[in-house]
């Protein structure tokens, strides 16, 4: 008997720590199972379907400078040169137009001086006809050759200035700053009036153009956001205008959409997601919300004791971020947007705070 009382507090002993670690790795393991989430509301939102056009980032400002006067060509700035507002892009032969210049100033200043004596002319003969020692007709004759001589000044000197003006439209300067990116003829080559010598794009002032269907026309009024889509990265932009003048081939009509501030390209492809009717009131969620699964589309909310549950939803119309749905769900309620494709039914979370995905 005395020893069998010892073997007995020994295996109570034992069957009691085996109990508490049992309970122990039990609550160690629970804690360990709550699974970090992100969390959004679900919210009463103003959203109407869209469709989805092809636009490209175009540069509001592109131009083929031509030659105003004619001549050889003799220096082309190179495809890539950048220039301000005003810079020489090319240069033409000016050497006939100087000679020309020098010409026509001669021209006024020959006139400017017979003008000069035939206003002193007139002076002496006006003094001379008071004292009857001239003929009124001589001073008449004066006059009016003074007069002629004035227009004949008017005229020359506008032949200087059409001379000038000619010499400085040998420089075909840049009307907006911006970058070569097409060079039509090359130095040495003989540019004719009108003959297109580089092309130029302002690289800085960009937008979209999209071409649209006349359906979405009434849901596209300038100054309202517009969300678009580039490499799988979403953006919103403003609509500056919709031209109200459709192609007679396609049917389209052109639409100028304004960038966001950022590292824009000319030729850079977007996706448009414009209205295709007028926005109404819809419980939605952030897109990261949905668990798509072959059975049905699912969210997980959040209770008020941090307990996942499962809530089977219907998808609807989508806009940007943001997501039509229905089911089980109101406003306000806690929604999982990241984390969630792994939670069970029931499960306990940790939700993150100002986080942008689970760790």
């Amino acid at each position: 008997m005395h020893l069998i009382q010892p073997k007995l507090r020994t295996v109570f002993c034992v069957c009691a720590l085996v109990v508490a670690t049992l309970l122990w790795t039990s609550q160690a393991g629970a804690t360990g199972r709550q699974k970090p989430v992100v969390v959004a509301r679900a919210e009463l939102r103003a959203l109407a379907p869209v469709d989805d056009y092809t636009g490209t980032v175009i540069s509001r400002e592109r131009a083929r400078l031509a030659a105003e006067v004619r001549g050889r060509l003799l220096w082309v700035a190179d495809v890539g040169d950048t220039f301000d507002k005003g810079g020489v892009v090319a240069r033409i032969d000016d050497t006939l137009l100087r000679e020309d210049l020098v010409e026509r100033e001669a021209d006024v200043a020959r006139i400017e001086a017979r003008l000069g004596f035939l206003k002193l002319e007139a002076s002496r003969l006006e003094r001379l006809a008071r004292s009857n020692n001239a003929a009124q007709s001589q001073l008449e004759q004066v006059e009016s050759d003074r007069l002629a001589a004035r227009s004949e000044l008017q005229a020359a000197q506008a032949r200087a200035r059409r001379s000038a003006a000619l010499l400085e439209r040998t420089r075909l300067r840049a009307p907006f700053a911006g970058v070569v990116t097409e060079r039509l003829l090359s130095a040495g080559e003989w540019a004719d009036e009108g003959a297109a010598v580089v092309a130029i794009t302002d690289p800085a002032r960009l937008e979209i153009q999209g071409w649209v269907s006349v359906s979405v026309l009434p849901f596209l009024q300038p100054g309202s956001p517009l969300d678009f889509e580039r490499d799988g990265a979403r953006f919103t932009g403003r609509v500056r205008t919709v031209v109200p003048v459709g192609d007679t081939r396609s049917r389209l009509y052109e639409l100028r959409v304004s960038l966001p501030e950022g590292p824009w390209r000319v030729g850079e492809s977007v996706r448009i997601a414009v209205p295709a009717a007028a926005r109404r009131e819809v419980l939605a969620v952030p897109r990261d919300a949905l668990v798509l699964r072959r059975e049905a589309t699912s969210v997980f909310v959040i209770d008020d004791q941090d307990v996942a549950h499962r809530v089977t939803v219907v998808p609807g119309i989508a806009s940007g971020d943001w997501i039509a749905v229905s089911g089980e769900l109101e406003a306000g309620d806690r929604v999982v947007t990241r984390g969630g494709e792994r939670l069970r039914e029931g499960q306990k979370v940790v939700i993150l705070q100002g986080q942008g995905e689970a760790r």
